[in-house]
C-alpha cells in the first residue's frame, strides 16, 4: 500500500553525480548553444535528470575556436547575470564555475605559455596537483604525433590532467598501449553519459562501457552541447544498463570544489 512512497523517493539517474563538469552551454562561443533561451531549457532538463551542478566547458580549439580565457570568464559572469534574470520558475542546477576543454593541437602551446588553461579542483585541498585538473581532447579525426609527450609536460608542469571522450577516439581501443601509458602515469579518463546509451555510435558505446569496467574511468561528463543532446540525456536516463553501473560505481565528480572560474 506504500508503493507509492517509494517512488517518490527515487532519485533521478544521474543524482549520484551531482555535478556535471563537462558541457557547452555558454552561448556563441564554440558548436555548443546559440542562445540563452537554449541554455535555460537544457539545463531544466539536466536538473530533472538530477543534476545539481553544472561546470561549463567551453572549447578552446584554434584556429576553430580560438577563444580567450579572460573573454570567456567575462562571458560567464554575464551569463550568470542572465540566467538568474531569465530562468522564472525554472528549476535548473547550479552553475559553479567556467573552465574549458582544451584541444591538444595547433595553438594548444600559446594556451600554455599564456597561462590560459582554465582547470578545476578537488574540494579536498589536500588532493590534486598544484595547478588543478586540466581538461584535455584529442583530435576526433586522426592520432597527433606527441600526445604523450605534451600529456608528460603538462604533469611536470603542475596539472592534474582529464582525458575527455576516450572512447570516441577512433584509433584508441581497450587494449591500447598508449591509454594504458596514461593510466599508469595518472591521467584521468572522462566518458560521456551519452556514449554509454550508444549516441554515438556503436564502437563508441562498447569502449565506453570496456573503460569503465578496466577501471579506467573517473569521471563521465553529459559533454551537453544543445537541445537535441538534451533529449538524448533524458532517453539515456531511462537506461537500465546505465542506472546499474551507477549504482554500482561511484565516480569523480561529486568530489570537485566549487571555483570562481
Amino acid at each position: 500500500m506504500f508503493d507509492f512512497l517509494k517512488k517518490n523517493k527515487t532519485l533521478p539517474t544521474f543524482a549520484p553525480l551531482v555535478t556535471d563538469m563537462h558541457c557547452h552551454l555558454l552561448p556563441l562561443v564554440d558548436d555548443g548553444s546559440k542562445s540563452l533561451e537554449e541554455s535555460l531549457e537544457v539545463m531544466a532538463t539536466m536538473k530533472q535528470c538530477g543534476f545539481e551542478e553544472i561546470r561549463l566547458t567551453p572549447h578552446f580549439n584554434y584556429p576553430r575556436f580560438p577563444n580567450k580565457a579572460d573573454d570567456i570568464k567575462e562571458r560567464y559572469k554575464n551569463f550568470c547575470s542572465e540566467v538568474e534574470a531569465n530562468k522564472g520558475e525554472r528549476q535548473i542546477p547550479r552553475m559553479t564555475s567556467v573552465t574549458g576543454e582544451f584541444q591538444v593541437g595547433d595553438g594548444f602551446a600559446e594556451y600554455m605559455e599564456s597561462g590560459q588553461l582554465l582547470t578545476y579542483r578537488f574540494s579536498d585541498p589536500k588532493r590534486g596537483s598544484e595547478k588543478g585538473l586540466l581538461l584535455i581532447e584529442f583530435s576526433l579525426h586522426q592520432k597527433r604525433m606527441g600526445l604523450e609527450d605534451t600529456v608528460f609536460k603538462l604533469q611536470m608542469e603542475g596539472y592534474d590532467v582529464i582525458l575527455a571522450h576516450p572512447e570516441r577516439y577512433p584509433y584508441f581501443d581497450s587494449r591500447d598501449k598508449l591509454l594504458e601509458q596514461f593510466k599508469e602515469q595518472g591521467v584521468y579518463f572522462q566518458i560521456n553519459i551519452l556514449s554509454l546509451d550508444g549516441f554515438y555510435s556503436d564502437a563508441a558505446q562498447k569502449k565506453a562501457f570496456e573503460y569503465i569496467e578496466n577501471g579506467w574511468v573517473e569521471f563521465l561528463g553529459t559533454d551537453m552541447h544543445n537541445v537535441m543532446y538534451a533529449q538524448a540525456l533524458r532517453h539515456a536516463s531511462a537506461n537500465k544498463k546505465i542506472i546499474k553501473l551507477l549504482e554500482k560505481n561511484e565516480f569523480e565528480n561529486r568530489h570537485l570544489a566549487v571555483g570562481q572560474y
